[in-house]
């Protein structure tokens, strides 16, 4: 059996997120998770939220809550998670964030969502009307910047996957749909299949989906 690492930003495990990923790794790869928030209490957590300035992350805690990161004070927990994980023999190891960070020491494969699933947008939606879901407002001017690179057409709307999640889906799709958007990117690792296809039901197009992007990718190197 192949083992994969597969580490958030939150509290592992990410049950969640794993009803998606387990199906398309296949029975044969036992997957190991790890959290960055692992052990630390609601106090100590509070302690790493954004202040004005910072890069704006949207997490799960292990009771199903979302809470609000900082990027710079997740990385170095991040990078001592991701780096037991391959001292302990596993090769690959997947990061189930899509948001931007410095580059980790690695020594193994070490699978970045937020690059992938840009790539790949990129390769299929370039020059198209391009709406993009992003959990928060707090993130929406750091996914311009991101998404802006694929084209100019772009639409941003905040719907959280973990609060009230059908309601904002299907708002931001509404939104979306009056828009014209000809293609659509879901920027989270926490936004399901079932959200997914929420949201092409009321649109009518396509739509990327960051955790089944990555777990494809993810079997490709186990094969």
């Amino acid at each position: 059996m192949y083992r994969i690492g597969a580490v958030t930003i939150g509290q592992s495990p990410r049950s969640d997120v794993m009803v998606d990923i387990k199906p398309i790794l296949g029975p044969d790869i036992e997957i190991v998770e790890a959290g960055a928030l692992d052990g630390l209490g609601k106090e100590e957590i509070a302690k790493l939220a954004p202040i004005e300035g910072d890069y704006v992350l949207v997490t799960r805690l292990r009771d199903g809550t979302s809470v609000k990161v900082a990027e710079k004070h997740i990385t170095p927990l991040l990078q001592d998670k991701i780096g037991k994980l391959f001292e302990s023999g596993i090769h690959v190891v997947l990061l189930l964030c899509t948001g931007e960070f410095p580059d980790f020491g690695a020594n193994g494969f070490l699978l970045r969502p937020q690059k992938m699933l840009f790539e790949v947008t990129k390769a299929v939606g370039e020059g198209l009307k391009l709406g993009v879901f992003t959990p928060s407002k707090d993130q929406i001017e750091q996914s311009r910047k991101r998404w802006s690179a694929v084209t100019k057409d772009l639409r941003i709307v905040a719907a959280s996957p973990y609060v009230e999640c059908d309601a904002s889906i299907a708002r931001g799709a509404m939104e979306l749909s009056e828009w014209g958007a000809q293609i659509i990117v879901m920027d989270c690792i926490g936004y399901t299949s079932k959200m997914k296809k929420h949201a092409k039901e009321i649109t009518s197009c396509p739509v990327i989906l960051a955790r089944t992007v990555a777990s494809r990718i993810a079997r490709e190197l186990l094969e």
